[in-house]
């Protein structure tokens, strides 16, 4: 039979931690969502209070130094994509996070252009 402890310890992974568990139950951060390619950067501002940070909170602000995508950050950190989300909610309600511009959608090639590359594929 298997000790309290071995259940919780993954031998190759290491601890086992359940997402639930670092976003302590919340599947959405506050306020606005964070779309997959938007850009956050730390803002330098010193936590009120460093306890009520988690690992993967303080991991975050390491890593959002420079500006990282959202999808980077949930990679860099090792937690699914909605929980990193949730992270970063917690953050930019501290004021340690801010958004920057939203990559906006390109609207794609111009109309000659494709005419052109139909034409030269029809050439072929």
């Amino acid at each position: 039979m298997s000790s309290p402890k071995d259940r919780w310890l993954d031998r190759e992974a290491g601890p086992v931690v359940r997402p639930y568990a670092v976003t302590r139950g919340r599947t959405r951060p506050h306020g606005d969502g964070f779309d997959l390619l938007a850009v956050v950067t730390a803002t330098g501002r010193a936590p009120l209070d460093i306890r009520r940070l988690s690992p993967e909170h303080l991991q975050i602000l390491r890593i959002c130094r420079l500006p990282t995508p959202v999808v980077d950050v949930a990679s860099d950190v090792a937690v699914p994509l909605g929980v990193a989300r949730v992270l970063l909610g917690d953050l930019r309600e501290e004021g340690l996070i801010t958004l920057v511009a939203a990559p906006q959608a390109d609207t794609g090639p111009e109309e000659g252009v494709l005419r052109e590359v139909l034409n030269g594929l029809r050439a072929l």
